[in-house]
Formats: structure tokens, sequence, C-alpha cells
């Protein structure tokens, strides 16, 4: 099995999959490598690269929401999903606000956030190529359940605002930061880590098989997990000292490197 994080590892700063990367994952595929796609993306945003990457012919998974819902491609099938407690959204809401940030979460096939304008929040929608939605009442128009919120602001205060929820809601939320302006809000103990366990022991492959790929702080988990852990090149010089391995950054087809290197 390989695992890999999407933005800043599998595809490039355009948010593409190179033809190298494309050509990479097809030939382990047909060797027997299972592809799981692993983000903190929601499912509506990693469906189209689980598609072009024929994940559902091939046995993949897309691990959506930093592990809070896994998907069998070949069915459709939800076969782990957590959802975040609503009572929860308020604090974080107010918590943004307070801070001077923009709070959001995915509706049907669209973002709903605090402010349609800003800056991180269009990057978003950017990413998983969703409409956005701006809730005048944040709060009392998200229709449940939902997997997790995001806060979006500048990376030093985030930081902060990160360490501050951490302590607060300790036990009752897990948050980590998937890029410097991105804060990741999800259930307690839901990581991508976490879910990959889960995963493996359902389908019996050990640890040892596994290669997990990522440049993020939440993929920090999963590359100490993994038999092999790789960072890319463009990550942060945490994520790289928890890997195994560093590969090429992202747009120099780093995953397509791992793949020809260690299963081809």
């Amino acid at each position: 099995m390989i695992v890999l994080d999407l933005d800043g590892t599998l595809t490039n700063d355009k948010k593409e999959v190179t033809p190298r990367t494309h050509e990479a994952l097809m030939r382990a595929q047909q060797l027997g490598v299972r592809v799981v796609l692993a983000s903190g993306r929601p499912t509506y945003g990693i469906t189209p690269l689980a598609s072009r990457l024929r994940l559902k012919d091939f046995g993949g998974f897309i691990l959506a929401y930093n592990g809070g819902k896994v998907i069998e491609c070949a069915t459709g099938h939800t076969i782990f999903n957590q959802e975040l407690s609503p009572a929860l959204v308020p604090i974080l809401h107010d918590a943004a606000r307070n801070a001077g940030m923009e709070i959001l979460t995915y509706q049907g096939n669209g973002i709903a956030t605090t402010k349609k304008a800003n800056k991180y929040v269009l990057h978003e929608a950017f990413i998983n190529k969703m409409p956005v939605v701006e809730y005048p009442d944040f709060v009392g128009q998200v229709e449940f359940p939902i997997n997790k919120c995001l806060i979006v602001g500048d990376p030093k205060p985030l930081h902060q605002l990160e360490l501050r929820l951490a302590g607060q809601l300790q036990g009752q939320l897990s948050v980590y930061r998937s890029a410097g302006f991105f804060l990741e809000c999800v259930p307690p103990g839901i990581e991508k880590a976490h879910s990959l366990n889960r995963l493996i022991s359902l389908l019996g492959i050990a640890r040892e098989e596994v290669i997990a790929c990522g440049d993020g702080y939440n993929d920090k988990g999963m590359i100490e997990f993994a038999g092999l852990g790789v960072a890319m090149a463009n990550a942060s010089t945490e994520v790289q000292d928890a890997a195994d391995y560093i590969t090429y950054s992202n747009e120099e087809d780093g995953v397509a490197h791992v793949i020809e290197k260690f299963i081809l």
C-alpha cells in the first residue's frame, strides 16, 4: 500500500498530478499495490483525483477529512465515519471570530463560511474546486452532520489559537494545521495514522508493507506509522525529521521518484 497526501505531495503547485507521477501510480497499481489518498480535503475534493487514478478499478481508498471518513472506491461504501459534535461549532466559531479569523465547513458540494472573500477561504475553494457560500449566521445555518471545521488565518496568530483550543477542548476535539494558514478542527482521535491503522487491519496489510508520503503537520503521524515514512523536500524540518526518507518536492515528481525507487 502507498498512502499519499494530496496538496504539496501528490499534486504540484497547480493542483495537478503530472504525467510521470500518474504513470508511476498506474504501474504500481497494476503490480497489486493499493493506493490510498489521505487528505484534509472533503470527499468531494478528493473524488476527481481518485477517478483519474482509477482507484475504483484497483481497490484503492479515500481517507477524507484527515481520516474522519474512509471510503472504499470500488463500492463507494463508507467503512469509517466520525462526525464533529454540533456543540463544538459555536465554540469554534466564537474563537475564530474573536481572533479576527474565518471559519468554514462543507455543505453538500460546497463550502460554507463566515466570509466568502477571505483569501484563505478562496484558496480552500481553489484546492477543492468547490463553490463558496457565505453564511451570515454561521452557527444557525450549518446543517449537520459535518466531519470537520476549518479555521483559516495568518500562520503566527493561528498557531496561538491552535494552542489555546488544544488546551481548552482537550479530549473533545483534535486540532492541528494541515498548512500554516489552515487549522483542522476534527473529532477527538481523528488523525490520518489512526484511520490508516484501522484500514490495514481490515485488509490484513502489515505496517511494514505501507509507504506513506506527506509534507504537512497533519502527515507527521502517518509518516511515523508507516513501514517507510517519506517526507517531501518541501515539507517542514519537523516533518522531515519524522521521516525515514526524504524525496524530491511536489514540483519535482517526488512521489514518482518514491514509487520508481521502492516499488518499481
